[in-house]
């Protein structure tokens, strides 16, 4: 099954297009497919803090002064 492609618009700043294209040439590949596997790759980035969150959620809450008070008493800060 082939992939399906949506067109969209995107405005990029002139020396990131410019950047984009020279990376396209060198790797015989498009824009798109950079951009492409950008999106791809920020996606699972968000996916994985995500799962890390989920797994996390029922550890407890410490207060930013606590934290502080603790590392204090443990010598990592004066």
């Amino acid at each position: 099954m082939a992939a399906q492609n949506r067109r969209t618009t995107i405005y990029l700043d002139v020396d990131l297009h410019k950047a984009l294209r020279l990376k396209a040439i060198e790797n015989s590949c498009s824009v798109s497919d950079i951009v492409n596997e950008a999106v791809r790759e920020c996606l699972a980035e968000d996916a994985d803090n995500i799962t890390a969150f989920d797994e996390r959620v029922k550890e407890p809450l410490v207060s930013y002064d606590e934290m502080v008070k603790k590392l204090k008493e443990d010598g990592l800060i004066k």
